[in-house]
């Protein structure tokens, strides 16, 4: 079963759309064939989901409601808040992730990705300084 690891630079908090990647593995690992391709992050402060890929206002309103779910560590409504020696917003990353998801299933059928017409494959990443993430593409048949 062929896999992959995909490697993202990310620059803070925000979606980091790798629809690109997936598609281009899955199109040379399984030409014309049908499966399952799992997605999975290597990382606990960051997470996986498929949005729609056409406004970019619907990220920014993704950050904003994340940012307003689980405000930083500094916020005077996180005060509860004990592992702080990575910064302000490593535990809020660690909750955020844990509400969502770190690994997705995605059907393939004839070499393609079934991804409806507006959806992509999105790291949302917590953190706000730079970061290299890891994402492994496993297809199974």
């Amino acid at each position: 079963m062929p896999q992959t690891v995909v490697t993202l630079s990310t620059h803070g908090q925000g979606l980091y759309e790798f629809t690109d990647k997936a598609t281009e593995f899955v199109r040379t690992a399984a030409p014309g064939g049908e499966g399952l391709l799992t997605v999975f992050v290597r990382h606990t402060s960051c997470s996986l989901l498929i949005q729609e890929n056409a406004d970019p206002d619907v990220k920014t309103d993704l950050k904003a409601f994340f940012s307003r779910l689980v405000p930083p560590s500094s916020d005077p409504s996180m005060r509860w808040i004990v592992h702080t020696m990575e910064g302000p917003d490593d535990m809020p990353a660690h909750i955020k992730a844990a509400l969502m998801q770190v690994s997705i299933g995605i059907p393939v059928m004839h070499g393609r990705l079934v991804l409806g017409t507006w959806q992509g494959i999105y790291l949302f990443e917590h953190r706000d300084r730079p970061h290299r993430r890891e994402i492994v593409l496993h297809l199974s048949s």
